[in-house]
């Protein structure tokens, strides 16, 4: 198993793209392989056939651990004439795609996976198909006794990754959240403008709540910092993570220099990296070096929530839907306001209450008051 990211210690084979047998070129792609991080292809080395494959697909493996066995083009028997004979005697073999945790259960119902049509990203398959192609389906299970009917879900090498950074951050980080109500009605004639000029993809309100938290990050740089065990440190780049809900995971990739992006640039890279971390299909790159990160529930109806620290980061902003709902104007008329609610967790080792009151004071000026500020560079 190769080293496919810093942080690597086990991967998850999710799909074999050669079989036994096949002739395999340098620079091939060789294998689908899930990381801590994410899924990427692992390319073929050197020319020769894969003689045998010792981790199957949904298999997991330690660093450096033997997954497959090949012979080099050149050493023992010649490469193209079995490889040729293979090729026009068998027909290629096609497996179906799967999530990890979707073929053991698979394995243990006793379910066929060939030829069912999956509900993941891509058309992955994915737990809950199984179990509806099993008749397992979690409201059909028959109550047992205590608890019921107990179903066991192993992690994948993303799921347990998480699960180790989310109990660190919360075992570890003296954090506090500071909650603001934002005005987004100028926000929204903003949009309804770009979308009067045709911009596309028009960006979203999420689109413009990153541009104005890189703004102010660039503005307060105490608060575009992280903990580096015995001392602060400060980013000389303002790069914001954004949390993007896959079948499975959480996985949060990165708008690298966002202070220096126009919001219809944001609009179009957030869209990029959204695609390509549900569809598993994100460089490791592209998931490093965040210096602060945004989150939103808002699609999901949510009002307000206190988001995770994403250590080593400072802080991180919840972001909450933008809904009519009724506010008091300044001549005390009740009237109706587009208006969204944040939380800001921060790290009180790193960021002190009066810092984290000045972010939000300023993020909800340039939403509020100067929106037209995102919109340029």
């Amino acid at each position: 198993m190769p080293r496919l990211s810093d942080s690597m210690e086990e991967a998850t084979i999710l799909r074999w793209l050669k079989r036994e047998g096949d002739a395999v070129a340098r620079g091939e792609e060789l294998v689908e392989v899930e990381t801590d991080k994410a899924t990427m292809v692992y390319e073929a080395e050197a020319d020769g056939v894969l003689e045998e494959i010792v981790v199957d697909d949904g298999g997991t493996a330690a660093l450096g651990a033997v997954i497959a066995r090949m012979r080099a083009a050149g050493r023992g028997a010649p490469v193209a004439e079995p490889a040729s004979a293979v090729a026009s005697s068998t027909p290629p073999v096609t497996r179906a795609r799967a999530t990890p945790v979707a073929r053991k259960l698979a394995a243990r119902l006793g379910v066929a996976l060939d030829g069912m049509d999956g509900s993941g990203p891509g058309g992955r398959i994915v737990g809950a198909d199984v179990r509806s192609a099993a008749g397992h389906a979690p409201a059909a299970v028959a109550p047992a006794e205590g608890r019921g009917a107990v179903e066991e879900l192993p992690l994948t090498s993303t799921q347990r990754t998480i699960a180790q950074r989310m109990s660190e951050s919360r075992a570890t980080v003296p954090e506090f959240t500071l909650e603001a109500e934002i005005d987004m009605t100028a926000a929204a004639q903003v949009r309804e403008d770009l979308r009067a000029a045709g911009v596309e993809p028009l960006p979203s309100y999420n689109d413009l709540v990153v541009r104005a938290a890189a703004l102010t990050l660039r503005e307060l740089p105490g608060m575009n910092a992280g903990w580096g065990g015995d001392r602060i440190l400060r980013f000389g780049r303002v790069n914001v993570g954004v949390a993007v809900a896959t079948d499975d995971a959480l996985i949060v990739p990165t708008i690298f220099d966002a202070d220096r992006m126009t919001v219809a640039e944001i609009a179009v890279e957030s869209r990029r990296l959204a695609n390509g971390a549900r569809s598993r299909r994100i460089a490791p790159a592209e998931l490093a070096d965040g210096t602060f990160t945004v989150s939103n529930l808002g699609m999901f109806g949510i009002r307000r929530f206190h988001a995770v620290i994403n250590v080593p980061q400072a802080a991180i902003l919840a972001v909450g839907e933008v809904a009519r709902r009724p506010a008091v104007a300044e001549d005390g008329s009740v009237v109706g306001r587009l208006l969204m609610d944040v939380a800001l967790s921060c790290d009180h080792r790193v960021v002190y209450g009066a810092d984290a009151a000045r972010f939000l004071q300023r993020l909800r000026e340039l939403l509020e008051s100067h929106p037209t500020r995102l919109v340029i560079a």
